[in-house]
């Protein structure tokens, strides 16, 4: 059942990844109404919508991995929701920083922008997500055309450094959680790296066609 599941299966393991994927920030919409986020609850909210976003992009790099290595290719169709979850909780991550940190005041937060790398860092990974999230439905993919879409998306990665870079540098000291995600990201990007090094080893090891089969190239001389 779980290699091959019928469409009402699938159905429903999207309904509970939606729902698990939902948990978090209800979580913390409920906290807030009871005044249960602790003595600074603006600085809860920050950090646990950053982290949930970080997580849930390194969960859809993990998606490609574990289709391959378990068979289990229904896994892709889950990839779209959880890189749109990472958006979102990206996105209210941004929101609460300009709006219940900053109260929108915009020459500070450009100054902490400019002057402050991992507010610089956490910034141009957010800017990153913005066009992949706009492209992630199935018109933009043949608008753009596959080529051209999996070469934008490929900036993932480069997203999700920038991102464990931000929380590396946000947290200074006490740097066990951000090694941990630093960890799982070098897994994943390195399992890639592995799969395309097999690749070019594999086109490498093709033997050229046999003398006979290789059609004369013409060359056309200007005139």
């Amino acid at each position: 059942m779980l290699r091959t599941p019928s469409p009402i299966a699938l159905g429903a393991i999207k309904i509970l990844v939606f729902m698990l994927c939902l948990m978090p920030a209800a979580d913390l919409a409920l906290g807030w109404r009871a005044d249960a986020l602790g003595a600074n609850p603006i600085e809860t909210l920050t950090r646990a919508s950053g982290e949930w976003a970080l997580r849930l992009l390194l969960i859809t790099l993990a998606v490609t991995p574990l289709r391959r290595y378990t068979g289990l290719h229904w896994l892709m169709r889950l990839r779209r929701m959880l890189g749109l979850f990472a958006f979102a909780y990206a996105l209210g991550h941004f929101a609460i920083w300009i709006w219940l940190d900053l109260y929108f005041d915009w020459p500070a937060i450009a100054r902490d922008i400019l002057e402050r790398p991992f507010v610089t860092v956490g910034f141009a990974a957010f800017v990153l997500m913005i066009p992949l999230a706009a492209t992630s439905s199935h018109f933009a993919m043949r608008r753009l055309g596959g080529r051209r879409w999996q070469s934008l998306h490929r900036a993932t990665y480069g997203i999700a450094i920038l991102g464990v870079l931000h929380f590396w540098w946000l947290v200074k000291a006490d740097v066990l959680e951000p090694l941990i995600y630093a960890l799982i990201l070098a897994a994943l990007l390195g399992v890639r790296a592995w799969w395309r090094e097999l690749e070019r080893r594999r086109q490498l090891s093709v033997p050229p066609p046999a003398k006979h089969l290789q059609r004369p190239v013409i060359r056309i001389m200007p005139k």
